[in-house]
């Protein structure tokens, strides 16, 4: 599904020179880099704070105890997602309310906002999923209306761009009261190991945020909340300061891959490319189809006998997860997000895709359809 070594190799002098320079300065924790990455980083996005952390995870737990959520506030967001997105909510005492997604491009329904508000009602977490935004203009317009906080999931989406109608350009990440993202290693800025991110172009949320990260404090040994250990390492910052310059290369050969999938498998019956959104530019961590139900399972199998990864993302929604089964949700609650379950299938996506193998991805899934 990913290429990690072939990426490396082909920047592999600067990545070692960056991680050599860390080890001979021996600042491993909160060392120059960090400073610089968060700095290239926010001007990278176009926001005035950016707060490094430990892994996409805690960008988003740090992001609600940031805004000061009491434990039974509710927080609504979308089953269809990664665990990480609802984890912490339940972890810092809240009630995570599901609203259902759009059939065809996987993000939060606006639409469906209204029927999930209720009195304690305190914040919105929409997923950018896949590589591109979600109704960002219609979320905050709905959360102004209500005097509700959005904090944005971007953990799959660094680096895409907003284009509300007739509006400036922001990137994803940057348009809520807090945006996260992750540094995993397969994301499109994917670290060697763990890493996240906080943005904000809140001053009070900034100065707090980069307080929470680290145990709470903001003068040393003097603690004015709780906190958390959670900061990105000195050999991470080099990395992705390497890697970001790289990033909207990685962007557009990701790009490219999708446009070759498109043309040669759009046609085929019951196959749903993915959809763009007018008002967003993709940036695909994720090439994700729609199949038929009754295919998907044997079509996941014919390609891996052809050599040819692919996976489901996700097999079942979060609100039927047996983790969450005490949230009272049951089948059929949120059909969208149950269907999609069943349908959709991420071919290989990867910054080293080159045209022979695409090719052969192209040529092996349609042939499962002739045969």
């Amino acid at each position: 599904m990913v290429d990690l070594h072939g990426q490396y190799l082909k920047i592999k002098k600067e990545v070692d020179s960056a991680i050599q320079g860390v080890i001979d300065s021996t600042a491993f924790i909160k060392g120059e880099d960090v400073r610089q990455f968060q700095d290239e980083l926010s001007a990278y996005m176009g926001v005035k704070h950016t707060i490094a952390c430990g892994n996409g995870t805690d960008a988003l737990q740090v992001s609600m105890m940031a805004l000061d959520l009491q434990p039974g506030d509710e927080v609504i967001t979308t089953p269809f997602t990664f665990i990480a997105t609802v984890e912490v909510i339940g972890l810092l005492g809240l009630n995570p309310v599901f609203v259902d997604v759009l059939p065809d491009t996987f993000n939060l329904d606006p639409a469906q906002l209204e029927q999930a508000l209720t009195e304690r009602t305190r914040a919105i977490v929409p997923v950018h999923l896949f590589g591109q935004c979600a109704d960002m203009e219609s979320i905050i317009e709905f959360a102004k209306t209500h005097g509700l906080y959005v904090i944005e999931d971007n953990a799959q989406a660094l680096g895409a761009d907003f284009l509300p109608e007739g509006g400036a350009v922001q990137k994803a990440g940057t348009i809520g009261h807090l945006g996260t993202t992750s540094f995993f290693p397969s994301k499109n800025l994917g670290a060697f190991g763990d890493g996240g991110a906080i943005f904000t172009n809140d001053e009070s949320f900034g100065k707090r945020v980069a307080s929470l990260v680290n145990h709470g404090m903001e003068k040393r040994y003097h603690y004015d909340h709780v906190g958390v250990n959670s900061r990105l390492d000195t050999l991470q910052a080099a990395i992705l300061r390497v890697k970001l310059k790289h990033l909207d290369d990685y962007h557009r050969r990701r790009q490219e891959a999708a446009d070759w999938y498109d043309t040669t498998l759009s046609d085929l019956p019951g196959v749903a490319v993915p959809v763009r959104s007018s008002f967003t530019t993709h940036i695909f961590h994720q090439y994700t189809m729609q199949v038929p139900a009754s295919e998907r399972d044997a079509l996941k199998q014919w390609l891996q006998d052809k050599g040819i990864p692919s996976m489901v993302y996700y097999p079942v929604p979060l609100h039927l997860q047996k983790a969450y089964h005490d949230l009272g949700y049951r089948e059929g609650d949120l059909p969208v997000s149950e269907e999609l379950c069943s349908k959709v299938l991420s071919l290989p996506m990867h910054t080293e895709l080159e045209k022979n193998q695409l090719e052969y991805i192209s040529e092996q899934f349609r042939l499962f359809f002739k045969s």
